[in-house]
């Protein structure tokens, strides 16, 4: 959750204007949680607050904190659909394959002990507004790749996971680097952030790399930071740096989190 939280704090800066280098200010003074944060951590408290094992209750509790919170942080950056479902009280999903449903999804990946239970919840993460089978998927493979990364998996396991149930990772990020371009759907950005982890040597570096790819950074970071949390960890220093960017509210609502779900 974390990973993601930072990823997309970092991102920020450069959803518009990357000049596609790992050379770059880290945090700035411009910096900020977007969507991918509120929704993430959205997704972190329906996590506490519902049974996870139940789809209908699960569904909505998430249904409820994302409004909830979207209505708080109604500035955060959203795409004008998932903004209309957010400020509606009965729109229902809406068939979209856009990669919100993936950068959201990390927290179900440490709420449940089985990777079948991961892939699950994911799947109903996504389907209250991205009931798409590609805005599934997206979901499912970042959860899967965290759930993986958590406990214990190589990248080699990870990567043969991914290419053998979601995606095709033949490619390497300088291949594609300079033809890149903004694409906020999940099968344009999944693999691409999947691939961004499997190519760092640490976090910062998972992050470095989604960002110098010049696509749409914030959420490519926030899903190849969740990853790479999970399997690298985050230094202490940038773990509090970047929580200094949420306000009281938001790192409440980590820190509860936090303490039932990080072990």
């Amino acid at each position: 959750m974390l990973g993601a939280i930072i990823g997309d704090i970092v991102g920020s800066v450069y959803e518009i204007g990357s000049d596609k280098t790992k050379d770059f200010p880290f945090f700035s003074s411009h910096s900020r949680p977007t969507d991918d944060s509120i929704m993430t951590i959205a997704v972190g408290c329906a996590c506490i607050e519902a049974d996870c094992s139940q789809e209908e209750e699960f569904k909505r509790k998430l249904v409820e904190k994302m409004r909830e919170l979207g209505r708080i942080y109604s500035d955060a950056g959203y795409g004008g659909m998932f903004y209309r479902w957010l400020m509606s009280d009965s729109m229902g999903a809406y068939n979209s394959f856009g990669n919100g449903s993936a950068m959201r999804v990390s927290p179900v990946a440490y709420a449940v002990d089985e990777l079948d239970d991961v892939e699950e919840l994911a799947k109903w993460s996504a389907e209250v507004t991205h009931n798409h089978p590609e805005g599934i998927k997206g979901a499912q493979a970042v959860a899967a790749a965290v759930f993986l990364a958590r406990t214990g998996s190589s990248k080699e396991e990870i990567k043969q996971y991914i290419e053998e149930k979601y995606y095709d990772l033949d490619f390497t990020l300088d291949e594609i680097r300079e033809g890149y371009r903004f694409d906020v759907t999940c099968q344009g950005s999944v693999p691409q952030a999947i691939e961004c982890f499997l190519e760092a040597e640490d976090y910062e570096d998972a992050v470095r790399c989604a960002v110098s790819l010049g696509g749409d950074a914030d959420t490519q970071a926030a899903m190849a930071g969740a990853i790479a949390e999970a399997y690298f960890g985050i230094p202490e220093e940038l773990q509090e740096e970047g929580l200094g960017y949420l306000d009281e509210t938001l790192q409440e609502y980590y820190w509860e989190y936090a303490d039932q779900f990080y072990r």
